[in-house]
Formats: C-alpha cells, structure tokens, sequence
C-alpha cells in the first residue's frame, strides 16, 4: 500500500452529498425570486402609465355622464340652475389667495345670499361635477368639480370655492385649479406651456364658453392681483404649483371670453376621445412572459444537470 492509499484510508472518508430535496427547494426558491423581482421591477416602470391610462378612462367616463345628464335634462331646468349661479355670482364677493404652504389656492369669497348653496349649484349629475374644460394646446380635457380638495383634485380640476362660478358674465373671474406631477395622470402637467394667444373652452350645462388666453405668469404665493374680477370682463384664471414637488410659486394662465366658434362647441359635446390603446399593457404581458420563461428555461436546465 503505498502513502496516497493510506492518506486516502485514513483521512480521505467521503461525505455524502447534501439531500437532493433541499438543493431542489433551495434552487425553486432563488427561480421564484429571481420571478418576482421581474414583475415586481416591471410594474414600478409601468405603474406611472397604467394608472395614467385609468385616471384618464374615469375621467372620460365622467364627462360622458355629465353630457348624458345635461342632455336628458328639461330645458327649463337648466335654465332655473343657471339664473341660480349667476345669481350666487352677483351675490359673491370673490376673491382668492395663494398660500405659500398650501399646494391649491384657498378662496375667501363669500355670498351674501345663505339661501344659494354653493355644492347644489351647477351638478345635474349630483356627483359634484359642475363641467369640463378644454385646453387643445397641450390635449387636455378634465371635469371640473365643485371645490379644490385634495381628494378632488387627483380626479379632476376643481373650481375654487369663492372665486366666481364659470358662467360666464361681465365682471366675473373663476377660477379653475389643478395637480402637476400626479402618477394618477396627467392634469395640468403642461400648463406651464400655454401661451398668449392660445384658447381653452369651458362646457357648462350645455353652453360653451371660449376663453383666449391673455397672459401666463409665474407668481409669488402673496400675489394675488391676478385673480380679481375686473370691471366689465369676462375671466378665467387656470392654476397649479410650481416647481414640482416644492411648489413655492404658482401658474396663472388668464384667458378673457371671445366669441365661441361653431368646432368649439361641436368638439365639446361631442363623445369624449378614448383614452387611447393601453401599451403599459403589452408591457406587463411582455414581463409576466420574461418571467414564465425564467423558471422554465432554469427549470429545464435544473433537470438536464441531474
């Protein structure tokens, strides 16, 4: 016997191999990880596009049921619900302020008329939504709600209690506010690039008012010069924070009411375009098929090396 015979004897005993059972479960284990990460990796990239594409699907749901309300409604009534809101206009002593802390300006009209209440005006739906409004320059049409909550505000626009309701008149000023930055979807996101000259619509009960955009500015959150009525003008201020995310100053896009072409009003009450085909979708088809393939792909291979 010569000396590697002996060491192999003595010392060389072999140890038994590790119970195939936990190399399998322990392998299975790393796959399905390996699995969970891809999705869950692909729906944090696809999140932000497919809650877009909702928000935008409920939003044109409910336009579509403010046109179906308004439409079914009897004339007279519509005309009762807009001498109500001009009379609250009338009665309104309006007026905004833009508060440095806040995301939204805060109204601080009031009407001195208690008998008009401000959330039974201008909602023949009965769901708070008193309109839309249309802004072509960056493709946007969102409804318009009754107040300026956060809650209100990741579904829609909403008008600014104690600004002047939107419809229409001389020495009236509403105002409309919206979100930037939502991973809901896209609200007043672009508004920082409409400019002077360019047009949005408001639709309300039917009527179709058309605004020209006068001026756009950057403002401190103290001034608030911009969202007084003027004598003997028809206003409507647009507003959202700036910069995202710190939202120190705020937007004012103002336009003064022209003469409403026939295309505003025929797109307004027109069905509201479809969100558009959900391409997060094959996103999410194409992860959920990465992720299959990994664990067959390993699992095969896991049995080819015994």
């Amino acid at each position: 016997m010569n000396h590697l015979d002996l060491v192999s004897t003595t010392h060389g005993v072999p140890h038994p191999p590790p119970p195939r059972r936990g190399r399998v479960q322990d392998s299975l284990f790393s796959r399905l990880l390996v699995a969970v990460l891809i999705l869950a990796g692909s729906g944090l990239l696809l999140y932000p596009s497919a809650a877009s594409w909702f928000t935008a699907v409920n939003q044109a749901a409910v336009i579509e049921e403010y046109h179906a309300a308004v439409v079914d409604a009897d004339p007279a009534d519509l005309a009762r619900q807009l001498r109500r809101a001009k009379t609250y206009n009338d009665a309104l002593s309006a007026g905004a302020l833009l508060d440095a802390d806040a995301r939204k300006p805060q109204g601080n009209g009031v009407s001195s008329d208690p008998s008009l209440d401000y959330d039974t005006l201008l909602d023949p739906t009965g769901t708070g939504v008193m309109g839309h409004v249309r802004i072509p320059s960056i493709d946007v049409d969102l409804p318009v709600f009754h107040g300026t909550g956060d809650e209100t505000l990741r579904r829609g626009a909403g008008h600014l209690e104690g600004s002047h309701l939107p419809v229409g008149g001389p020495g009236t000023h509403a105002v409309i506010a919206a979100h930037r930055g939502l991973p809901e979807g896209q609200m007043f996101d672009d508004l920082g690039q409409v400019e002077p000259g360019d047009r949005f619509s408001l639709e309300v009960l039917g009527e179709v008012l058309t605004y020209e955009v006068r001026e756009a500015r950057v403002v401190e959150p103290d001034d608030t010069d911009e969202l007084r009525p003027e004598r003997g003008k028809d206003l409507v201020t647009l507003v959202t924070c700036t910069p995202l995310g710190v939202n120190s100053h705020r937007i004012l896009v103002t336009g003064e009411r022209v003469d409403t072409p026939v295309a505003d009003t025929e797109e307004l009450r027109a069905p509201v375009a479809e969100a558009g085909f959900p391409f997060w979708a094959v996103g999410a088809v194409a992860a959920l098929l990465l992720a299959v393939a990994y664990l067959l792909v390993t699992r095969r291979r896991q049995h080819q090396s015994g």
